[in-house]
């Protein structure tokens, strides 16, 4: 119960001068509102437990959590993206990207029952028949990508999934029914113009370009856009935890790979080439398959937090900078169109942040313009005139 004082007015105080302050002060104050307020929630409330790895973080702020959550996605996600193309220079590897699917996809497994067997809550929440859909989302997504690799030039796949905001939104419209803003769509469409002049930049100078990689990556294109949206709807809907989201769409994606690789006959001619070079294979897959699980439990974290459309926007400035060190560590065939294209891109992401953030980046950039102003000593004085429809 809160009591609250009535304002005092002119006319109060003209009440003091007739009454007596002693009178008028017993009498505002039998009169002052008493108002019911609901006891407090937080004492039956749990915290939502935030993880990186092993590393509880749920007791800083929102925003600390999400610049520790957005640095781990970097360092983690890059290692995966080197190991991935490094794996790929390998002569002959060309053709078992579905079997490196399959090793990445064993190993998540073996990780996420290792983590399971530290949680006290192994209880699973999300039934069976979403983990089915979401299991073959991430096969497709996963499967597909690494496929790509073996076909394009490594910048044009990584290109391409910076594009995942499209999908994403369209997953958005038609899978949770949301709505988004015209700078929404602009951005949308800054990644597809960006999107169509890298592919030609790639497609006129790099001798590796084959255009079967950009169906393999356009098709992962569209299994990652809807992948967030489901498994963001799943784990709010369910209350279910990252890591048995992680162990049982890659345990039941893991069934999924080797059927296709058992009924294809492409299972023992990559088993053969691998036992060939334990280490290019086995040995970098293993690095690449932490990096990847970590990096994966950090975005779910992100979807789970934020949103599938923050996550998204974070690991595409991820993949601008892994575009960067693509073309440091690798040497490939370039052109100032990869640049400007790619900016193109970068702007499109821009927008999206800024339509994310439009309040708080406009109240920020109009103090900077003030400061500014101040600065060069330039002030501009409003003459007020009386208006015509003054009372007098």
């Amino acid at each position: 119960m809160i009591s609250v004082t009535p304002r005092v007015t002119p006319l109060s105080v003209g009440l003091l001068r007739q009454k007596g302050s002693n009178s008028a002060l017993y009498e505002m104050s039998q009169k002052s509102a008493i108002v019911s307020m609901p006891e407090p929630e937080s004492s039956n409330k749990k915290t939502t437990e935030l993880k990186i790895g092993f590393i509880d973080i749920s007791g800083y702020s929102p925003t600390m959590q999400f610049i520790l959550l957005t640095a781990a996605v970097f360092v983690f996600y890059l290692v995966y993206g080197y190991m991935q193309e490094l794996i790929f220079k390998l002569d002959g590897f060309r053709p078992f990207g579905w079997y490196l699917t399959l090793v990445q996809f064993g190993l998540y497994t073996l990780f996420g029952l290792t983590e399971l067997q530290f949680k006290a809550d192994k209880e699973r929440r999300i039934p069976l028949s979403s983990y089915v859909v979401i299991a073959f989302l991430t096969v497709s997504t996963m499967g597909l990508s690494n496929t790509s690799v073996g076909y394009l030039n490594y910048p044009t796949q990584v290109i391409f999934k910076c594009c995942k905001l499209i999908p994403v939104m369209l997953g958005g419209v038609l899978i949770q029914g949301k709505k988004y803003k015209c700078i929404d769509v602009t951005a949308v469409l800054c990644m597809c113009v960006g999107l169509i002049l890298f592919t030609l930049a790639d497609s006129s100078v790099s001798p590796s370009f084959n255009t079967y990689g950009v169906i393999l990556i356009s098709l992962a294109l569209l299994a990652d856009g809807a992948i967030g949206n489901v498994q963001e709807k799943a784990l709010k809907q369910y209350q279910g935890s990252n890591s048995e989201m992680v162990l049982y769409s890659y345990s039941i994606g893991f069934i999924y790979i080797l059927i296709g690789l058992v009924l294809s006959g492409r299972l023992l001619p990559a088993f053969e080439f691998c036992k060939d070079y334990p280490v290019e294979t086995y040995g970098y897959a293993v690095i690449f398959s932490i990096s990847g699980y970590f990096g994966v439990n950090i975005v779910l974290t992100l979807v789970k937090s934020f949103g599938a459309l923050i996550a998204v926007t974070v690991t595409t400035c991820r993949k601008a900078i892994t575009i960067i060190l693509s073309f440091m560590f690798f040497a490939k065939p370039f052109t100032f169109q990869y640049v400007w294209s790619g900016l193109i891109v970068v702007f499109g992401i821009y927008l999206n942040v800024y339509s994310k953030n439009k309040d708080s980046w406009d109240t920020y950039l109009l103090i900077k313009y003030n400061e500014v102003k101040s600065l060069l000593g330039y002030t501009k004085t409003y003459r007020k005139y009386p208006s015509a429809t003054t009372n007098v």
